[in-house]
């Protein structure tokens, strides 16, 4: 879509562990005739960065520099400026919600990586209206959290409509692998300082599985047991042993959010949940225990400032070497909204660090925004909306960049 805009797309905090990840991607992949700038709020540390980034690729005009403080004014002149912002500075419940401001006020598109599940809900009750009256297509958690999971159940509901013409009652997700070198600093210090800025019994309203949702939840959720309540582990038909996933919450209320955006496809009963694989039901047992051991355990400050001593700084994280190996795949079980309850099988799969992943999900992204924006306001009816949203094109452009998804029809 033309537009009078000086850039396409603007790369908030490109000294950020993800965001250099994310710029790298955008040299290497994108059109090399995009406008784009980086910004943030330091020049000087900004610079050594637009020249590595020539270096990848010569044949690309080098990125603006930008300087804006995270404030109203400086930011609602960024928005002015772009299209679209990716925004990776976190945590962005302490430093995000004036972007998102801008950017819903002034109509600029807006991607982000955040599992920051509160915030999100926080954003989307001040921001969805506004964002949606003047144009915005506003997409958080598109990164490892929870881009993966929610396109997956995106792609098993469109099998589902097209193979079995029904809509789809629950999709059971897992975690089938994840090989990670370890988190980032930002991402250890956004977990810490969730527990400062809100009181728990906030927290714990605001993670329920539709939370994000923008219609009631079904009348029908299946229920857990006494015994899969206490110790996590359960088997599910296809995909094995599974337990407790630390990330569910944060892939469930984005899956809602996105079956309550597009019920035509979805249908008014959908459910998801999501899992942890394991090998055996032991295992599963000490996993579910350590996560709410561990849970407990950041309750309490003097637990959080001890661990503040040993992790990353917010910046640093994994050498690049020793993620070379990292893995991730989702697998998904979709039953039918039929009198047969058929089922389908999905998988998703990525072999790379973690953080290059989220940062070529953002960028990714982006890039099907500017390129299909009526499109997509039309899917999604436009404000703060779901990766999901973005269907079939990211789907295609993701798996050009080694991302595959593959979805199939059981015949039993």
């Amino acid at each position: 879509m033309a537009s009078n805009r000086q850039y396409d797309l603007v790369l908030l905090g490109p000294t950020g562990y993800t965001g250099r990840f994310c710029s790298e991607h955008i040299v290497q992949n994108l059109p090399t005739d995009l406008k784009w700038a980086i910004a943030g709020r330091s020049a000087q540390k900004m610079e050594p960065i637009a020249k590595e980034l020539k270096a990848l690729n010569p044949d690309r005009a080098d990125p603006d520099i930008l300087v804006a403080q995270l404030n109203s004014r400086e930011l609602n002149e960024l928005a002015q400026k772009t299209r679209l912002i990716i925004n990776c500075v976190g945590p962005y419940h302490l430093y995000s919600t004036p972007v998102v401001e801008a950017c819903a006020t002034n109509g600029t598109h807006y991607v982000d990586a955040t599992g920051e599940t509160p915030w999100i809900k926080l954003i989307i009750e001040k921001y969805h209206e506004t964002a949606k009256a003047n144009g915005a297509i506003m997409i958080p958690s598109t990164g490892v959290e929870s881009a993966p999971a929610d396109l997956l159940a995106w792609s098993l509901v469109k099998r589902v409509r097209e193979d079995l013409s029904a809509p789809t009652r629950q999709i059971d997700g897992t975690i089938k692998e994840m090989k990670s070198s370890g988190p980032s600093g930002g991402t250890l210090n956004t977990i810490l300082t969730m527990f400062d800025w809100l009181p728990v019994s906030e927290l714990s309203r605001s993670m329920t599985p539709f939370a994000l949702s923008a219609s009631a939840p079904p009348k029908k959720i299946p229920s857990d047991t006494i015994l899969e309540r206490v110790f996590g582990v359960r088997a599910i038909r296809d995909l094995g042993t599974v337990t407790t996933s630390p990330s569910a919450i944060a892939d469930i209320t984005l899956v809602h959010r996105s079956s309550s955006l597009m019920p035509e496809l979805y249908g008014q009963q959908f459910v998801f949940r999501q899992f942890l694989s394991v090998r055996n039901a032991l295992i599963g047992v000490a996993v579910h225990i350590g996560f709410a051991v561990g849970l407990t355990l950041l309750l309490l400050s003097p637990v959080r400032w001890l661990l503040r001593k040993f992790v990353f700084a917010p910046g640093a994280g994994p050498r690049r070497e020793d993620s070379t190996n990292d893995r991730l795949e989702y697998n998904a079980i979709a039953t039918a909204d039929n009198a047969e309850k058929q089922r389908a099988f999905g998988k998703i799969s990525f072999s790379g660090g973690m953080y290059l992943f989220t940062g070529l999900l953002m960028a990714e992204a982006a890039m099907v925004i500017l390129n299909e924006e009526e499109k997509i306001k039309k899917v999604s009816r436009g404000g703060i909306v779901t990766p999901a949203t973005l269907g079939q094109d990211y789907v295609d452009r993701l798996e050009k960049v080694g991302c595959s998804i593959e979805t199939k029809v059981f015949q039993h």
